[in-house]
């Protein structure tokens, strides 16, 4: 037997097992009927996710010409709120902000943050306000950035002087790596100093943005993460 075959009778198995185990097994609690805006039907376990495709961007302009400016997706058992207007947006961000202001916690977040515990990935609550005053009066304050004004006043001088004999000689330089370097290079110094080790902080960061932003199962279908599809998906390709 194939290995996606394998994989799709797998995925048949625990699905019937879910099925049983809500209808029969789950204890039943009294809901309360709160009213969705509209949306596309789901199907079970995966909700909408089918319809997305590769480009989700487009089909979610077109879902929202159909069903409005608000509407409503079910991303697995995750359920969302699409916004693709100014006004509706302004109500989420600005009017309701503190009901909307948390992150979805997700697994590759709490890989690459400790168990989402950065200040761009944990929910917003009083541990992410305590964290927003640490780093606004220790990190991000104006005594320490011109405390460390002559990093930057050296290594931009660098620059400007390398691409100052890149132009004399009419050499073709992608401007896009300089600055990405110049950063590297201030971030080292502001962090590790001067005479640190250094490695490649590009890759990693590359690397981290891969983790977060790659499609997850478990994250959309939790009860799917203790058996990790996607690793054997991935190790099979």
């Amino acid at each position: 037997m194939s290995f996606a075959a394998k994989t799709i009778l797998a995925f048949l198995f625990f699905t019937f097992t879910y099925i049983l185990f809500k209808l029969f097994l789950h204890p039943k609690h009294k809901t309360i009927n709160h009213k969705k805006p509209p949306g596309p039907p789901t199907l079970p376990i995966i909700g909408n996710l089918h319809i997305l495709g590769k480009l989700p961007h487009r089909k979610l302009q077109s879902l929202s010409k159909k069903y409005g400016p608000i509407m409503s997706l079910q991303l697995g058992q995750v359920p969302a709120i699409i916004v693709s207007s100014s006004k509706a947006a302004e109500l989420f961000l600005k009017t309701h902000d503190i009901n909307f202001a948390s992150r979805p916690r997700i697994q590759g977040t709490d890989i690459i943050s400790y168990g989402s515990k950065g200040l761009a990935f944990s929910e917003y609550g009083p541990y992410w306000r305590s964290v927003r005053k640490l780093c606004a009066l220790k990190l991000l304050s104006s005594l320490k950035v011109e405390m460390f004004g002559p990093i930057r006043k050296e290594e931009l001088g660098g620059v400007i002087k390398s691409l100052e004999k890149a132009a004399l000689v009419g050499e073709v330089v992608n401007i896009s790596e300089v600055v990405e370097n110049l950063i590297q290079e201030i971030v080292y110094k502001m962090i590790l100093g001067p005479k640190c080790e250094k490695f490649d902080l590009k890759s990693l960061i590359k690397e981290g943005m891969v983790i977060i932003g790659t499609f997850n199962l478990a994250d959309y279908v939790p009860w799917l993460g203790a058996f990790d599809f996607q690793v054997c998906l991935c190790i099979q390709h």
